[in-house]
């Protein structure tokens, strides 16, 4: 048996060229918004002579742009990031719903998933007010350090836990961090018996959030719909009345996504009202 007996089927469909534009366009990141051609060339062990030329073309296409030898993404990524978010059903459904609760409650109505460690916000809407918040459309956070992280992690076992998180310790970001799989796991768990969650300042202690679970057909969790709030504001709210509303949102989303609830009622349910 030769190397290319051990080949996947599926390489001979594969586009080098192509491959390899998508590739220098993943070295891109928040830590890493520039990079050189050099620095490119090493990270993915290519000629910079190839790297001239996937840079020059994505240039043209305008996904990179270029100042001085330094590069970064360009408007067709951020562009085509928000195709991509307009053409799910979810953000389609749960776009007026969030519109729908914000106003009703006046504060900003976001829908998060997760995408593997990290939760990524898929739709905001937020009313006219004098509260900003630094988190966007697009805009990631980590899974295990946010209570709506925890609501989304809240199907794992833990033997999927810890594929999840295969190191040992956890990366802290405030002092309710788990700091072990083990932690989060029974923090997790601790939720679904619990139906909800609450911690105050567990990522972020300016900002409180509610949040409730959204299921599809098959009862998984694929999305958490929740509000944020000022911390300073959290002492003149009626929690029952906010989270009953957030509840029905998300109830309501997990409706049209063919969610059954008679047919999952085994199914712990889960609500966060944080501070997150």
């Amino acid at each position: 048996m030769n190397d290319s007996d051990l080949k996947d089927p599926q390489d001979k469909y594969i586009v080098p060229g192509l491959e390899r534009g998508l590739l220098l366009l993943c070295e891109f990141s928040r830590s890493n918004r520039t990079l050189t051609a050099p620095e490119l060339a090493r990270r993915l062990a290519l000629p910079r002579s190839t790297i001239f030329r996937l840079l020059t073309t994505l240039e043209a296409m305008g996904f990179v742009t270029r100042s001085g030898n330094e590069y970064r993404l360009g408007m067709s990524v951020l562009r085509l990031g928000f195709e991509y978010l307009a053409s799910l059903e979810l953000t389609e459904l749960g776009q007026p719903l969030l519109a729908r609760l914000c106003d009703r409650l006046n504060y900003p109505s976001n829908l998060v998933v997760r995408d593997g460690r990290s939760i990524v916000y898929v739709a905001k809407v937020s009313p006219p007010s004098v509260f900003s918040s630094a988190v966007n459309v697009g805009t990631r956070l980590p899974a295990h350090a946010t209570v709506l992280g925890r609501v989304l992690l809240g199907d794992l076992s833990l033997a999927e836990l810890r594929e999840l998180y295969p190191e040992e310790h956890l990366e802290q970001h405030s002092h309710s961090t788990p700091k072990t799989v083990l932690e989060l796991f029974d923090m997790v768990q601790a939720d679904r018996q619990r139906g909800f969650v609450s911690g105050e300042g567990f990522f972020e202690s300016s900002i409180s959030t509610v949040a409730a679970p959204v299921r599809d057909q098959s009862g998984d969790i694929v999305a958490a719909l929740g509000v944020t709030i000022p911390t300073t504001q959290v002492g003149h709210i009626n929690y029952n009345e906010l989270l009953l509303q957030v509840r029905r949102s998300a109830d309501e989303l997990s409706r049209l996504l063919n969610y059954n609830s008679a047919a999952h009622d085994g199914q712990p349910r889960v609500t966060a009202l944080m501070r997150d």
